[in-house]
């Protein structure tokens, strides 16, 4: 047995069941030990994408995702989708070919310092220049992926190290991780007096909340307090989109309801959030009248941008639990906060009969209201946020922290894969799509059923609509007029098409789409000066939106004693 052998074994010890690659000179010991494993390999057609699959595999199933690529260009090629997975927290392990070790250093073909490259893009990098390291290594390098805040890592493996003799290395077993204590964090009586005095309060719940497996104690102290709650882009889905006490998203493209509420409060319970410039807005004018109580698994995220009065850090769901005994008398502020979200719900009877993109979205999240959604990055991604309607935030996979054009279709790949029985959407924009739209050999050949709506309005949109707004409309290279026929493209893989540009034909065409048996895809024509509303402006306070086609900026005063009836 030889150093790719025995890694195989290992990997499928550690419960790998899928891994998503590209073959080369120097991983090609790796790839002839994959023969006959029980580990299934997709062929990507480019690394980005193996690294973006094995991104959303793990996003959706909360399992390591597995991606591999040799030397040089193909571990270069990972360094996007490993970068995203640490920006979103993304438990990965990516595993590159390496030149031989009396090679390195030496400029040798296709070699290059993946470990330097990538050191401030994973949790830990390895470059093991034995075969005896291996074992460590690998143990160290899965805890490491998916303990604490999860994150990538690296494994480097040398060509020679690969095929040095591994008979000596014990057999792969997987080794048990040290027992979680759960211990009740300090800070909690002092949150919970907080709590009680607070008359404006207002739960600010953001992506780490899945990450730590404490959607249901989230869930559970919200039905306890009833307190007023807004999600990040990350944190959707962590309170169901119908509950009463849910807002709505907040932050640039977040709702008025949700963002008026954060500004007015007197206490922000911050949950797995990090007080990100895009929910924040202007910070130093960001819930100005808040006390906050921050509860966060990750210490270094706790007193980064804003102090909080009260910090409780440790497991979210033994702070979560422990906080439903918090007593929250704020009824008047419930029923405020309740009628501006009624008020200010989004509207979805837009003139003409060209397509709504919102009123799109949100009917085929009727339609297919279990589906897991995969993004590309752009109009179309915030307006997957403001009008699906999620339930699970596993079913929302989205590039939050790097914004990731290309993300899409391989993320909804490795969602597909990990979970087969699922309705997998990918909703991309012509912009986004062109960047990884040779995936679409991948989804043919796996079969996978994933449904693809490509919203195309022969632009770049969000930039476009940015340099409509803010650089006196004047457009520099956001221009895809020329953009190909996709549909064709999709047939030409394999793939039905379908076509959409009236508003009349659209329940027809999205109960067809979702009809059809294995991969489909819908090009969807929609109108280039169609703007994602609202906006709050670079450098403002969230209770400044720009709003509606004129653009014209409100401040979003309301009176606060004027209660509903």
């Amino acid at each position: 047995m030889n150093g790719a052998e025995w890694l195989v074994r290992a990997l499928e010890t550690e419960g790998v069941d899928t891994l998503f690659g590209y073959p080369g000179g120097c991983i090609m010991p790796f790839y002839d030990a994959l023969l006959g494993s029980r580990m299934h390999h997709v062929l990507v057609r480019h690394e980005q994408a193996a690294a973006l699959a094995a991104n959303g595999y793990a996003r959706h199933s909360g399992r390591v995702g597995v991606c591999v690529a040799t030397s040089g260009p193909g571990a270069s090629n990972l360094v996007t989708g490993i970068a995203d997975a640490l920006l979103d927290s993304v438990p990965m392990v990516c595993l590159t070919g390496q030149v031989p070790t009396h090679l390195m250093g030496t400029d040798a073909f296709q070699e290059l310092d993946v470990f330097g490259m990538t050191l401030p893009i994973v949790k830990h990098s390895y470059l093991p220049r034995s075969v005896d390291e291996l074992p460590a290594v690998l143990h160290e390098a899965f805890h490491l992926a998916r303990s604490g805040r999860p994150g990538p890592v690296l494994i480097d493996l040398p060509k020679d190290v690969q095929l040095a003799c591994a008979d000596h290395l014990p057999s792969p077993a997987p080794i048990e991780s040290p027992p979680v204590v759960n211990a009740v964090p300090v800070g909690l009586v002092e949150a919970l007096a907080l709590i009680a005095r607070s008359k404006k309060p207002v739960v600010y719940g953001g992506g780490g909340i899945a990450i730590a497996g404490a959607t249901a104690a989230f869930r559970r102290f919200i039905a306890a307090t009833k307190i007023p709650t807004v999600l990040t882009l990350r944190g959707l889905g962590a309170l169901p989109f119908d509950h009463p006490a849910f807002l709505g998203m907040l932050g640039m493209h977040g709702s008025k309801a949700a963002n008026l509420a954060v500004q007015e409060s007197d206490l922000l319970i911050v949950v797995g959030a990090r007080f990100d410039d895009r929910a924040t807005g202007k910070l130093a004018e960001f819930a100005p009248h808040a006390k906050v109580i921050h509860l966060d698994a990750d210490l270094g995220e706790i007193n980064k941008l804003r102090r909080a009065d009260v910090s409780v850090h440790g497991r979210l769901d033994t702070s979560l639990n422990a906080l439903c005994a918090a007593i929250s008398r704020c009824e008047d502020w419930r029923a405020l906060c309740a009628a501006r979200a009624r008020k200010h719900a989004a509207r979805y009877d837009a003139p003409g009969n060209d397509i709504y993109a919102p009123a799109l979205l949100k009917r085929l999240s009727e339609l297919a209201p279990e589906a897991v959604v995969a993004c590309d990055v752009g109009q179309h991604q915030m307006w997957v946020a403001q009008h699906w309607g999620f339930t699970d935030p596993s079913h929302h996979l989205s590039s939050a922290g790097l914004g990731t054009m290309g993300f899409g279709l391989p993320a909804a790949i490795g969602a597909q894969l990990s979970n087969p029985g699922a309705t997998v959407v990918c909703v991309s924009g012509d912009g986004s799509f062109q960047m990884n739209l040779q995936e679409l050999a991948t989804v043919a050949r796996e079969r996978l059923p994933i449904k693809i709506v490509l919203l195309d309005n022969q632009a770049l949109g969000m930039v476009r609509q940015w340099q409509e707004l803010f650089f006196q409309e004047r457009y520099s290279a956001v221009d895809l007029s020329d953009n190909p026929d996709f549909g064709l493209i999709a047939r030409a893989y394999g793939i039905p098409a379908l076509h959409l540009d009236t508003r009349a034909e659209q329940e027809r065409v999205l109960a067809e789409l979702l009809a059809i048996e294995g991969p489909a895809f819908l090009h969807v024509v929609i109108d280039q000066k169609a703007n994602v509303w609202p906006l709050v402006p670079p450098n403002h306070s969230n209770a400044q939106m720009l709003d509606g086609p004129a653009g014209a900026e409100t401040t979003m005063k309301e009176p606060t004693d004027a209660l509903p009836t």
